[in-house]
């Protein structure tokens, strides 16, 4: 009887309890017919909603009417894009980050965006900093496809940037 009055007393706790990993799903795709690449970035709604109050004077609720312009902005911070350097005296060519937009998808949002290609890239640099600066655990996994070829990257601590290949 004990036990059972004991969970009956945790239930509520539990339903209050947030997420116990930190992680994000980024889906790059080149797609050479449009020239551009695309990015779908899902991340755990709270996380964003933490994410996007640093630096606010209160907590912020993806509702907001702000909430598109600071997921924009964060995006443009903590995602970087670039052409590998076709030789050790040639810089990485930056793309510039465009967002599209944000959908909510039950407990997770999706946040898109896209980069204009100058030229076909067969790889493409990224560096990815989501949420790290919150998380000290937090694991972001990213798919990148050209095609039927397909990568994928753990990016965590230490380990922000590479060399996406998909081939």
């Amino acid at each position: 009887m004990r036990r059972l009055f004991a969970l009956l007393l945790g239930l509520p706790l539990l339903a209050l309890a947030r997420h116990t990993y930190h992680s994000s799903i980024l889906e790059l795709r080149l797609n050479p017919r449009q020239q551009q690449v695309e990015l779908a970035l899902k991340v755990f709604t709270d996380d964003l909603e933490n994410a996007l109050s640093q630096g606010q004077p209160q907590h912020l609720s993806l509702q907001d009417p702000r909430a598109q312009a600071l997921a924009a902005a964060y995006l443009r911070e903590h995602l970087a894009l670039a052409l590998p350097a076709a030789s050790a005296r040639q810089p990485r060519q930056a793309l510039a980050l465009q967002f599209v937009g944000m959908q909510p998808e039950k407990d997770a949002y999706w946040l898109y965006a896209k980069a204009k290609l100058p030229r076909a890239a067969p790889a493409i640099w990224l560096r990815n900093t989501v949420m790290l600066d919150l998380f000290s655990d937090q694991m972001n996994i990213v798919n990148a496809e050209s095609g039927p070829k397909k990568v994928s990257e753990l990016y965590r601590a230490g380990h922000e940037q590479a060399v996406l290949t998909p081939q």
